[in-house]
């Protein structure tokens, strides 16, 4: 299975987000559209939302899922 990802314009990018679905707090570092299908047969794409919180860490959340702090 090959990667696909593109990069994502968004309103919130560098700005201070909320992830609704845990309620952590983070700087909103890129907006990424992936392909997260187990198969090469079968694509499924979805925006993710990489947030940097205060310790530096990054996680994952769907875009769907951020609003502004």
């Amino acid at each position: 299975m090959g990667e696909h990802y593109e990069y994502q314009p968004h309103r919130l990018l560098r700005r201070r987000v909320r992830d609704i679905a845990s309620g952590v707090e983070g700087k909103l570092m890129a907006v990424v559209t992936e392909d997260v299908s187990d198969s090469p047969a079968y694509e499924r794409l979805v925006d993710l939302a990489y947030i940097r919180n205060k310790s530096g860490r990054e996680f994952t959340t769907a875009v769907n899922n951020i609003e502004p702090a």
